[in-house]
């Protein structure tokens, strides 16, 4: 029984569009889990799926990446994989694609270490995530060979609408989920 040739090449592209499907996913339910579209207190298993989500972005990302690497038809080296503009395949999306990793990278690390982050720092490096999304949505729609194929942008335009929708609605819900502020000189009794 042979193998085929392309099994690699095969591999990277499935992984890559996996990639993008669950990074879509998570910033949906990332945005879910910050909106009045979660319920509160909310339970552990709906943080936790938004976890996963990221974490299994990552590991797709990585067979991805094991996959250029071991494609004979392309020859993609360590320095095409993560140095931008290194490449010779589209060069400027690919960057794209390099930058979203290392973006990537940044926000599952600070998840990770969250509770010994001040909360800013872990804020502001999460809130990367919209951009690490749409690099990733740039180097997904501008370097892949299926980039053309009506079931590649059938298959990316769907969780790419949802993240857009929900961002949107969460943009323009976000001061109606603010807790009113206590007027100066107003008490709240103890609770009896």
């Amino acid at each position: 029984m042979t193998v085929d040739p392309k099994l690699w090449w095969y591999v990277a592209r499935a992984s890559g569009v996996t990639a993008m499907v669950l990074a879509s996913s998570s910033v949906v339910w990332g945005v879910a889990l910050s909106s009045r579209l979660t319920r509160r207190p909310r339970p552990a298993w709906v943080l936790d799926l938004h976890r996963y989500l990221g974490g299994l972005t990552v590991t797709f990302v990585g067979v991805h990446l094991g996959g250029l690497v071991a494609d004979n038809f392309t020859h993609w080296g360590l320095s095409d994989l993560f140095v931008p503009l290194a490449t010779n395949w589209h060069p400027i999306p690919v960057a794209f694609g390099i930058v979203g990793f290392y973006l990537l990278i940044a926000v599952e690390i600070t998840s990770l270490l969250m509770k010994r982050l001040p909360r800013r720092v872990w804020y502001a490096i999460h809130l990367s995530s919209y951009g690490l999304w749409v690099l990733a949505m740039v180097h997904s729609f501008t370097s892949g060979t299926d980039r053309h194929a009506a079931w590649f942008l059938a298959t990316l335009a769907i969780p790419g609408l949802a993240v857009v929708v929900i961002t949107l609605f969460r943009w323009f819900t976000r001061g109606s989920e603010r807790r009113p502020r206590k007027r100066a000189g107003t008490h709240t009794p103890a609770p009896a």
